[in-house]
């Protein structure tokens, strides 16, 4: 049996960008004590540059082709539990969202565009969004990408109106639940 078909005990945070996934994987990690892997974190300390630089030199491909291989990579660590905070844009490919619920319990993690636009409107690292027009832009990025989202994720959460901590009890009632009943 490949070591990829038992499905691990971590819990994947998907997500747009500004719906939680860095704060309630600290959250997490503090809760449970599992290792905290935050993507956008490792991408940028794997090539030595912000993911705004890796947009701007080399393009969002490359970023995405990084980002699949990093993944990859965080499959094959079977020795310990990990809480995955991911990229917006992990659910653009169809490899990467069979990949995630291989991973484990993929929680998405889903804000209101007004609220992801307020969340995000304070930080200029988000290469997508430093156009114009940002509303717009989420927009048209959450309307490619919901649809990818729900494919992902076992569980989606609503983040708006609660606090990192009301989300993370939600995420482990489920998660238990979900690890004691395999389907």
């Amino acid at each position: 049996m490949n070591k990829l078909e038992v499905i691990p005990k971590n819990i994947v945070l998907i997500g747009f960008m500004g719906s939680g996934k860095s704060t309630v994987g600290r959250e997490l990690h503090e809760r449970l004590g599992y290792q905290l892997t935050d993507m956008d974190q490792l991408i940028e300390e794997s090539m030595g540059k912000k993911i705004t630089e890796i947009f701007k030199e080399e393009g969002e491909q490359a970023f995405r082709d990084f980002e699949t291989l990093q993944l990859i990579e965080i499959a094959k660590q079977t020795d310990k539990r990990h809480i995955i905070s991911t990229g917006g844009g992990i659910v653009v490919r169809a490899e990467n969202r069979q990949l995630l619920k291989k991973l484990g319990y993929v929680v998405w993690l889903h804000a209101p565009e007004e609220v992801i636009l307020e969340r995000t409107s304070r930080n200029r690292d988000r290469p997508l969004l430093n156009t114009p027009n940002a509303a717009e832009k989420i927009s048209q990025l959450l309307a490619v990408r919901t649809p990818w989202y729900q494919e992902a994720a076992h569980l989606k959460v609503d983040t708006a109106g609660l606090d990192s901590g009301e989300i993370a009890t939600g995420i482990l009632e489920s998660a238990r639940y979900h690890f004691s009943h395999p389907v």
